[in-house]
């Protein structure tokens, strides 16, 4: 589960870095997110994007502070918790295909903080796969939350 994790953010950074050039891995290990997006704005203002990078299987996990696998014992003071505006900008569930293709479910934490819970199904998500309006936008709560209501995503 580890070297899933660690090989799908450099998987998620090399996509993403395709398409927005300024990416980074962030190697702060007791950091809520995992890579940076750095956007140019109008003028020389710059718009940081945080990423918290989640395998995803059938369903996204939106918590940290946790470690996974057989034989963790965890002694930290660090408590869990769940993915915020606070903690990181958008979670980014990876999913493994078949043919070693990658989805990615872009998961603004504005929905997070919305839906209140710790995890999520991919099939209740499938309209954020691949869908990088809800990424690009993951900061405008106007845009993230009407866009939400069209897509079924929030009552």
């Amino acid at each position: 589960a580890a070297i899933d994790g660690f090989a799908h953010e450099h998987i998620v950074a090399g996509i993403l870095m395709k398409k927005y050039q300024n990416v980074s891995l962030v190697d702060l290990p007791l950091s809520s997110y995992d890579i940076v997006i750095v956007k140019r704005k109008e003028g020389a203002e710059e718009d940081i994007i945080r990423v918290q990078v989640k395998t995803a299987k059938n369903s996204i996990h939106f918590t940290g502070g946790t470690r996974g696998g057989v034989d963790r014992e965890y002694k930290s003071d660090i408590k869990t918790y769940t993915q915020s505006t606070k903690t990181s900008d958008v979670v980014v569930g990876v999913h493994s295909n078949e043919d070693g293709s990658f989805d990615l479910y872009f998961v603004p934490t504005i929905l997070i903080e919305e839906w209140e819970q710790k995890s999520i199904s991919l099939g209740k998500i499938i309209k954020l796969k691949n869908n990088y309006d809800f990424l690009d936008k993951c900061k405008e709560r106007k845009f993230i939350l009407e866009e939400a209501k069209k897509l079924g995503l929030l009552e």
